[in-house]
């Protein structure tokens, strides 16, 4: 027997990303590779700063093992239990990406802390080796997936970005510690510069966790003014009253709108709904939507409907 075909034909509840998918293998493939150098380099030199971007790399390569994961997982179609499809499994990705930024932050903080108490020496020319690597790597890294951002919509590529702008920036923190080791002897820019490093990672884990909590809760998207798409619905001939009305991203790019509205009975339902899709599609790119066409006479809306009428008849 052949699956069920769902006709969810307003919006295709599925993404193929082609130049993510590529973007996320090279990146994948170079990360864990560096990672495995670095951790060693970092053991060996008894660097925190180079410990602590190996462990940033680390993530690394669990967030773009989900991130890969979600992408495939969105060219899946909808079925009968997910009807959505499994777009929503990349906000879901780029949620733990963002909080495993921020544990690892608040991880490297509290050694840095522990090394300014306990300052540790260390190998300064191999810490400097490694992380000149690392700088030239990460650069790479970050410049597939910033390409890849801007030619497709991803808030998971997003989120993987802002591990490789962490680690491009912890690099660069590396090489500058380690140089400032070798012509002061104080080996406290090591952690210094670590906590430096884990500001930083946390305020993009920050910034990636309210992004995606958002699409969870499904609040409005922010490119999104609900006033004014109620003022633009209300101007269509024949409509009286917008209510129980909700505007949610599934996606990074796919939007849903539902609403009901009060229509005129002298005026045909269809043409309304009809202008209605017009001006969402037209005005706001909105393609997803669910219009019910009511009025307040047959369909019960309590105290609502009740002085909805009192007012259309004052003004009668």
């Amino acid at each position: 027997m052949s699956p069920i075909q769902y006709d969810y034909h307003h919006l295709p509840h599925v993404k193929t990303q082609t130049q993510s998918k590529k973007a996320l293998w090279i990146t994948l493939a170079l990360t864990l590779f560096f990672t495995i150098v670095e951790i060693v380099g970092g053991l060996l030199s008894n660097s925190l700063a180079l410990l602590s971007d190996s462990a940033h790399m680390a993530s690394d390569v669990l967030a773009l093992g989900l991130s890969m994961v979600a992408l495939y997982l969105a060219t899946r179609p909808p079925n009968r239990r997910f009807t959505f499809g499994y777009l929503r499994f990349e906000i879901i990705t780029s949620f733990l990406n963002g909080l495993t930024l921020a544990i690892i932050a608040i991880g490297i903080l509290w050694e840095g802390i522990q090394r300014f108490i306990s300052p540790e020496p260390i190998n300064f020319r191999l810490m400097l080796m490694i992380s000149s690597i690392g700088f030239v790597v990460n650069l790479i890294l970050t410049i597939v997936l910033s390409r890849s951002t801007k030619e497709e919509e991803n808030l998971n590529i997003k989120s993987a970005l802002w591990h490789f702008i962490g680690d491009l920036l912890s690099s660069i923190g590396v090489i500058i510690s380690a140089v400032l080791i070798y012509l002061t002897g104080f080996y406290f820019f090591d952690p210094l510069i670590s906590i430096i490093i884990a500001g930083i990672i946390f305020t993009g884990g920050a910034k990636i966790i309210r992004e995606s909590y958002l699409i969870l809760m499904e609040a409005v998207p922010e490119q999104f003014d609900l006033d004014q798409i109620r003022k633009d619905i209300h101007q269509i001939e024949g409509v009286e009253d917008v209510h129980d009305m909700h505007l949610w991203a599934v996606s990074t790019d796919h939007y849903s709108l539902t609403a009901h509205v009060f229509i005129n009975e002298h005026i045909q339902p269809f043409c309304v709904i009809l202008a209605i899709n017009e001006i969402l599609n037209e005005k706001y790119g909105i393609k997803h939507t669910t219009i019910q066409v009511e009025h307040a006479m047959i369909h019960d809306h309590g105290s609502y409907g009740k002085a909805f009428l009192h007012k259309k008849n004052q003004g009668q």
